[in-house]
C-alpha cells in the first residue's frame, strides 16, 4: 500500500521493445521529460534538465501500446515508481522505472483517435454490448 504513484507528461524517446512472455505480453521504451519554466528575465521559456524513465506496460495494456504508439509522441503515463540502485564497474548507478497503470497521448499537443478493442471472449450480458446494442436501436 505505500507504493509512489506519479504522472509524468513527455515524449517517448525510443521505440517500444514488445516481447511476449508466459504471463503474457509486455512493452518497454524510454520516456524523456523536460521541465519549462518561464524565464523572468528573459521573458521567454526555457527548458531544464531533461529526465529519463524506462517505462514498463503489461497485458492489455502493452499490447495496445505498441500498435498505438511511435518514437517522438508525447504521453501521459500514470503508474508505479520503481527507483533501482545497482553496482557494477566499480561504479553506483541509479534508475528510475515505471510500472504503467495507465498511458494516453497528450492531447495539449495534438489530436487522437480512440478505437475500443471488443475482446472475443466478452459475455453476452457484458455493459459494453449493452450500451452499443442501446445506440443500434435509436
Amino acid at each position: 500500500m505505500n507504493e509512489t504513484l506519479v504522472t509524468l507528461v513527455g515524449n517517448v524517446a525510443t521505440g517500444m521493445d514488445y516481447r511476449e512472455s508466459p504471463s503474457g505480453a509486455v512493452v518497454r521504451f524510454r520516456f524523456a521529460v523536460t521541465p519549462r519554466y518561464r524565464d523572468r528575465q528573459g521573458e521567454g521559456w526555457k527548458d531544464g534538465a531533461t529526465s529519463f524513465y524506462t517505462v514498463w506496460a503489461r497485458r492489455a495494456l502493452a499490447v495496445n501500446l505498441a500498435g498505438s504508439v511511435a518514437s517522438g509522441e508525447p504521453l501521459v503515463v500514470h503508474g508505479r515508481l520503481r527507483v533501482r540502485d545497482e553496482e557494477g564497474d566499480g561504479k553506483r548507478r541509479f534508475s528510475a522505472d515505471i510500472d504503467a497503470v495507465a498511458i494516453g497521448h497528450d492531447l495539449n499537443r495534438g489530436t487522437s483517435a480512440f478505437r475500443r478493442i471488443i475482446r472475443a471472449d466478452a459475455p453476452l450480458t457484458s455493459p459494453l454490448l449493452t450500451v452499443t446494442q442501446k445506440a443500434a436501436e435509436v
